[in-house]
């Protein structure tokens, strides 16, 4: 993985980085940095109330961002069925996650992903990124290096070089309480 470190360290820094995803590049920074997470949503000119996905390789990961006592054992052994893999869960979330994170909601959006790149920029940062698609709002999300060049190329976001997963929708979104799927995948 060519700029694997470059990237990781990015992130120890505080910037925004692009990264491939299962179906098209995402966006993402430390969940757990304020000014990180301020620059993310002005790269992508997102609203604050809008909330982030956490993105993690391991469901470990994501325990100190989201509140698992909340559900059900079968609600949790549903979620951790459906991982690694392309279905994002809305769960309960810890109050020490940052707002903007969760942005308007008292829940957070958190993925294992199975994409082996994410996994290695995760693993290596040692814990979950923020996750949204690399486009500007209102723009198709970027399906490759080149693309997220084009859109994001002047608003200092490292790009890792790597290849995006098959898919040609995005990842489904459930509601981990209720098990309503709130979009198809």
């Amino acid at each position: 993985m060519k700029n694997l470190n470059q990237v990781v360290d990015a992130l120890k820094q505080g910037n925004v980085i692009a990264y491939p995803t299962e179906g098209v590049f995402g966006v993402g920074c430390d969940p757990d940095n304020e000014q990180a997470l301020l620059n993310l949503l002005d790269v992508k000119k997102r609203p604050k109330e809008k909330g982030l996905i956490l993105i993690a390789a391991s469901i470990e990961q994501l325990l100190p961002y989201i509140d698992l006592e909340q559900l059900t054992e079968e609600q949790v052994n549903t979620i951790k069925a459906s991982w690694p893999g392309p279905v994002t869960w809305i769960v309960p979330v810890k109050t020490s996650t940052l707002p903007l994170v969760t942005g308007q909601f008292d829940s957070i959006a958190v993925r294992v992903t199975a994409h082996p790149q994410v996994k290695a920029i995760c693993n290596a940062f040692g814990k979950p990124i923020t996750s949204t698609s690399a486009n500007l709002s209102g723009l198709e999300p970027c399906r490759s290096v080149t693309e997220v060049e084009a859109q994001l190329g002047d608003t200092g976001v490292v790009i890792f070089q790597g290849e995006v997963g098959n898919r040609t929708q995005p990842t489904e979104i459930r509601d981990a309480k209720t098990g309503n799927t709130l979009r198809q995948g």
